[in-house]
């Protein structure tokens, strides 16, 4: 009899130890509740760009911000272009240039004009940031060399 309240103690200390791990919610980085989330498109074109350009490149950004932990990631596309650099700027209004404030990864494809641009890091938006993005007072601007070094195609993010 004393070994199964032996058995039993061990075993409701151990559901209780599994129950309880954090880490065993089934949810990964960066947020612990991914429904609880606000999502933010862009068109990106050379017209958005202030002042605009002719440029006939164009792209797409989708920036997912998590509310429960204030962090983000974007991922996006580009095409008939050839980078050098890409920011998400802010906080402007449509037609209004900004500063960069977060470095997005540029992710060429090789031998071809298009490919990926990226941010999965893990910076943490103060209110005031955040109250800006759900503003939709962030853009994301791709840069390329030469004629558009200083944006080639740039696109408002918009909470969907």
């Amino acid at each position: 009899m004393k070994l199964l309240y032996k058995f039993s103690a061990i075993l409701v200390f151990l559901l209780v130890s599994i129950s309880c791990n954090s880490d065993d919610s089934g949810n990964s980085y960066p947020n612990p509740n991914p429904t609880n989330t606000t999502t933010f498109k862009a068109t990106l074109n050379g017209s958005n760009e202030v002042p605009s350009n002719s440029s006939a490149a164009t792209g797409m950004a989708t920036l997912v911000f998590y509310n429960d932990t204030k962090t983000f990631t974007l991922t996006g596309t580009y095409d008939a272009m050839t980078p050098s650099i890409s920011h998400i700027h802010g906080p402007a209004m449509v037609g209004i240039n900004a500063v960069p404030i977060f470095d997005l990864t540029v992710t060429p494809t090789s031998g071809y004009s298009y490919g990926t641009i990226g941010y999965s890091g893990s910076a943490t938006l103060s209110a005031a940031q955040e109250m800006d993005l759900k503003n939709n007072l962030y853009y994301v601007n791709i840069h390329s060399a030469g004629t558009y070094a200083a944006g080639e195609i740039r696109g408002q993010l918009i909470k969907q």
